[in-house]
């Protein structure tokens, strides 16, 4: 299986496997990796998700576009089957921490758009090459990455279909934070660790909050929040939280 989940404790790790090939995507790959979140999703003991690429080469290269094109071009293969791994339309609200080495291009930094919090190798590169071969990153990228980090810094990335380095992407807010390549991966597990450790019920709805409520009319988004808000008032994790923090205080 070209994409492999790990288990430790809370935190799962998907990898994108396929190292002797930058781990370029397969259709199979493409289902494989929509499964994988959709049971991070669904598995109750999972509270967080570390997303990386096998070996130090890449993070991943996109979509095999041996495969992939001719499907596509063909017009016998929908692009929004997918959807589930470039989490499209899919209430995933775990965290999702991106641990980026080497190449980041096309479909593979897509998918990183798609991720709450990246960390990168100082080395790695970004690049979303699709107009330099006729057709366009339609993963979720004409979507996300304007609303991500503005119009201009956007249009640069989308419509050159230039390289950028790690600096460059930090500049325009498209990742957190560059450390050496070796370093990545564990500060990235250790990132996910510490919000696993923290309230699921506040972590999530957090984030459900940020991805549902910002297309909103004002009115309507304060409500909406009120609610979300509501809901981990009366929660057994607040309800453990405040107790906790009742005790100290009397010590």
């Amino acid at each position: 299986m070209a994409i492999d989940v790990e288990r430790d404790g809370a935190v799962a790790t998907i990898r994108i496997a396929r190292p002797d090939k930058l781990n370029a995507l397969s259709l199979a790959m493409y289902e494989d990796l929509g499964r994988a979140f959709a049971e991070a999703a669904q598995d109750d003991g999972i509270r967080s998700i570390v997303l990386a690429g096998a070996g130090e080469r890449a993070f991943c290269v996109g979509a095999d576009l041996t495969e992939s094109i001719p499907a596509l071009a063909s017009d016998r293969f929908d692009i929004s089957a997918w959807d589930p791994a470039h989490l499209k339309n899919v209430p995933l609200y775990k965290p999702i921490v991106s641990a980026i080495r080497g190449l980041c291009i096309g479909g593979g930094f897509e998918i990183m758009l798609a991720t709450d919090i990246r960390i990168a190798a100082s080395d790695a590169v970004f690049q979303l090459p699709e107009p330099i071969h006729g057709f366009v990153p339609a993963g979720g990228t004409l979507v996300r990455l304007v609303r991500q980090i503005g119009h201009a810094h956007a249009m640069e990335i989308l419509l050159t279909g230039q390289r950028f380095s790690s600096a460059d992407m930090l500049a325009r807010g498209v990742v957190n934070r560059i450390l050496p390549a070796a370093e990545v991966e564990p500060a990235a597990k250790d990132l996910a660790a510490r919000i696993a450790a923290l309230s699921p019920t506040a972590i999530q709805t957090i984030k459900q909050a940020v991805l549902t409520l910002q297309d909103l009319p004002l009115r309507e988004a304060f409500a909406a929040e009120a609610e979300l808000g509501q809901r981990t008032f009366t929660s057994d994790d607040a309800r453990r939280g405040l107790a906790a923090f009742a005790a100290r205080s009397k010590g």
